[in-house]
């Protein structure tokens, strides 16, 4: 890949810490196609540059299928990062490549493939590094889960099994112990995202993951819908359908020795479009006329 010196050019960025957007999977990649409009328009419309990271896909056409996306929506310019490896993800030609950009956009595919290979590296540290300098992150499904400090793999365990496997949609139950979490990111601090949320119907392992951890906030982020976490930390959904928040930090929760997980006070938020939601304090604002 060639790229010029990250010395031979000031990064692009702004003065303050740029937006943090998980979407939440199969956005509208025809027609209207708003949510991937709005994040171009966010990184500067006809001037943006925008780096993609398509590692989360199988799919060898994923970067250059959102390169011809986000020229098409009138970006200056699109580039498909090519890691498919942790060596890739130390490249100093791909980390510098990242000093050049004004929006950074994480495709989907597997969460598990993207935080193995990208987690820990130059990569995910140039990525932390130029959000805090302006540039704005956005992920989609796979790039949505790994936000968070603490990622859904996908994964659960059943009755029986000592590895988990993929869960297709959402546990047939609300338990502890049965859902895979590990290390995200960590760009989106206090919450766990999960995706797909509604269309899925994944309530029942967001539940269990955060009734295991009540000090985060869980999110569930529905298809062609995101949320937009700005430099203050306040959150705000747009899109086709909805997020949906779980808050079980100050809830009543059976403790580690009891058989069965359950929970009384837990604060339930369904955030349609134009809803806002303060994570410090757990208040949630609709839209005039529901969205």
């Amino acid at each position: 890949m060639a790229v010029k010196s990250a010395a031979s050019r000031p990064p692009r960025g702004g003065p303050a810490r740029g937006y943090i957007i998980p979407v939440g999977g199969a956005e509208e990649k025809v027609g209207d196609v708003a949510i991937l409009r709005r994040f171009a328009n966010l990184c500067g419309g006809p001037a943006a540059r925008i780096g993609i990271i398509p590692t989360a896909s199988e799919l060898s056409d994923t970067g250059e299928r959102y390169v011809a996306l986000f020229k098409s929506l009138g970006a200056a310019s699109a580039v498909s990062l090519p890691i498919q490896s942790r060596a890739d993800a130390d490249d100093i030609e791909i980390v510098s490549a990242l000093d050049d950009v004004d929006g950074i956009f994480l495709t989907g595919g597997n969460q598990l493939r993207l935080s193995t290979t990208v987690g820990g590296t130059e990569v995910a540290r140039a990525i932390r590094r130029r959000n805090t300098e302006g540039v704005h992150v956005a992920g989609t499904s796979a790039g949505a889960a790994i936000m968070s400090d603490s990622m859904l793999t996908g994964n659960q365990f059943y009755p029986g099994m000592t590895t988990a496997v993929d869960s297709g949609v959402s546990s047939k139950r609300i338990a502890r112990n049965i859902i895979e979490v590990i290390p995200g990111l960590g760009f989106l601090h206090g919450a766990i995202v999960d995706q797909h949320f509604i269309k899925r119907m994944r309530e029942n392992r967001l539940m269990s993951v955060i009734l295991e951890r009540p000090s985060l906030l869980g999110v569930g982020i529905d298809e062609s819908t995101a949320l937009r976490v700005y430099p203050d930390g306040h959150w705000q959904v747009y899109g086709a359908s909805a997020a949906i928040v779980f808050d079980a930090r100050s809830a009543t929760i059976t403790p580690g020795s009891a058989p069965k997980l359950g929970v009384s006070g837990m604060r339930v938020s369904i955030l349609p479009a134009g809803s806002t939601f303060d994570p410090r304090t757990g208040k949630a604002t609709l839209p005039p006329g529901g969205g």
